[in-house]
């Protein structure tokens, strides 16, 4: 079953600001952005990552993150204007084969990728 709804992949298309909180060592938040996200067949999400070493330092200790992602111009529940996902899940990263080739291909800055296994998505608005 999905854990991906038709929504998420609505607000994907548009742009936000993606939250990433990481805890381990010492808990850190990240950022990114919506057109960043490369979700694969499996429903893992892809993310380039140029910098990211506190969230890769903690993810070593704890691969336990949250995801926080939104955009304000797809209607949310009641026809909310803007809706947005937390989303629970592990993260690895990725630094070489064909997923970070891919990946590289698209965004030229990274050094490694950021992977995560979603294990709940909840649409929050």
């Amino acid at each position: 079953m999905s854990k991906l709804s038709e929504k998420f992949f609505e607000v994907l298309n548009h742009e936000g600001v993606v939250s990433i909180m990481s805890w381990g060592v010492e808990p850190h938040l990240v950022n990114t952005w919506n057109s960043y996200l490369v979700v694969t067949e499996d429903e893992r999400i892809l993310i380039p990552a140029y910098g990211f070493r506190k969230t890769q330092k903690n993810v070593d200790i704890n691969n336990k993150i949250k995801m926080s992602l939104g955009s304000k111009e797809v209607l949310g529940y009641k026809d909310y204007q803007g809706t947005g996902f937390l989303i629970d899940g592990t993260a690895s990263y990725i630094e070489s084969g064909e997923e970070y080739d891919m990946m590289k291909s698209k965004f030229s800055f990274l050094s490694r990728v950021l992977e995560i296994t979603v294990e709940n998505a909840r649409q929050m608005l």
